[in-house]
């Protein structure tokens, strides 16, 4: 609840204390003349004579009353408008089985690329506002996992489900290029983005790479490359002759000239993340780069609360009139 004008609300604090003093001053001060007052001493205070500070209870709880109502209460549903258009991304995500590899840690953890990929994913997803955002995921070919969306909680719920195996291995980045680029050519958004990860180098897939960003380039659309992984060697999980789960060290080739070179084909920028700490930090650099200024226009519906003082207020003045008429009445 807010007040139209809260500064009537000071009235009370000038009003109530000036009331309270001058009853007090005025008692005692009505004077009438008896021969003795021996026998009225002895008689005692009646039931409305003890209580007889009701009736400023009463006047001041409807003054009280009478000043909240000037002051306008309301409470109203305030409504969001969103004149200007968002950014349209699509989040290419590298579901291949070298995404396994468990060189990334999380609250002292070690966990595998994809795991820590999705949470950072997931973190980059909740900060973004009014942006459609799109999945689509890859390994030896590409596929939408999430169509362009405002939904961000069925995007998340998408996301989650991700896991490797999902598609056969392999590493198709021209292909994941042209599955994002489908998503986002016939858009109107202002700005078009693709976020593509991976922890590879291209060797699946039917379209190549560098055509694929050319194609995005024709329609506006800038990518952002994201190689993920540490330099060297990598644990990666395997099995050994007993059935038992070992770690193994492998090295895994990230192309990183080739992911530059498609960053720079869409005035893009290629990153280089080599643990989780990095990783979140180049989702946070393209968070503040892939920016719009939002004009916002806001509409709010108020609805007026002043009657449900001003009515009590009235009905409690008529009832301390009332009582000062009759079984609180002084005489003189």
């Amino acid at each position: 609840m807010i007040f139209h004008d809260p500064l009537v609300l000071l009235i009370i604090v000038i009003i109530l204390p000036s009331l309270i003093y001058f009853y007090f001053q005025r008692r005692g001060t009505n004077q009438i003349l008896f021969p003795s007052l021996g026998t009225l001493k002895k008689l005692k205070p009646s039931f409305f004579q003890r209580y007889r500070y009701a009736l400023l209870i009463l006047r001041s709880t409807a003054i009280v009353l009478l000043v909240i109502a000037l002051a306008r209460p309301q409470y109203g549903n305030e409504q969001t408008k969103v004149t200007t258009e968002g950014i349209d991304i699509v989040l290419a995500v590298d579901i291949s089985g070298s995404m396994l590899a468990e060189d990334f840690e999380m609250g002292g953890k070690r966990y595998n690329r994809l795991y820590v990929v999705k949470q950072v994913v997931k973190d980059f997803i909740q900060r973004r506002i009014n942006d459609r955002i799109g999945l689509v995921v890859f390994a030896g070919r590409a596929y939408t996992q999430c169509p362009m969306t405002l939904d961000y909680g069925m995007l998340l719920q998408l996301l989650e489900k991700v896991e490797i195996g999902m598609v056969e291995d392999g590493t198709a980045i021209g292909s994941a290029i042209g599955s994002s680029v489908e998503r986002l050519k016939n858009t109107k958004a202002k700005s078009k983005v693709i976020i593509l990860l991976t922890d590879g180098r291209n060797n699946a897939g039917e379209i190549d790479p560098f055509t694929a960003a050319e194609i995005a380039k024709t329609f506006g659309i800038k990518i952002y490359t994201i190689g993920a992984g540490t330099k060297g060697l990598a644990p990666f999980p395997a099995v050994d002759l007993f059935g038992n789960r070992v770690m193994k060290q492998v090295k895994i080739d990230i192309d990183d000239d080739s992911l530059r070179e498609i960053a720079k084909i869409t005035d893009g920028r290629y990153y280089r993340a080599t643990d989780t700490e990095s990783l979140k930090e180049i989702y946070s650099q393209i968070d503040k780069l892939e920016k719009t200024e939002s004009e916002v226009t806001l509409y709010t519906e108020y609805n007026e609360l002043f009657h449900y003082f001003l009515l009590p207020a009235f009905g409690l003045l008529l009832f301390e009139l009332g009582l000062t008429k009759t079984r609180f009445r002084k005489i003189p």
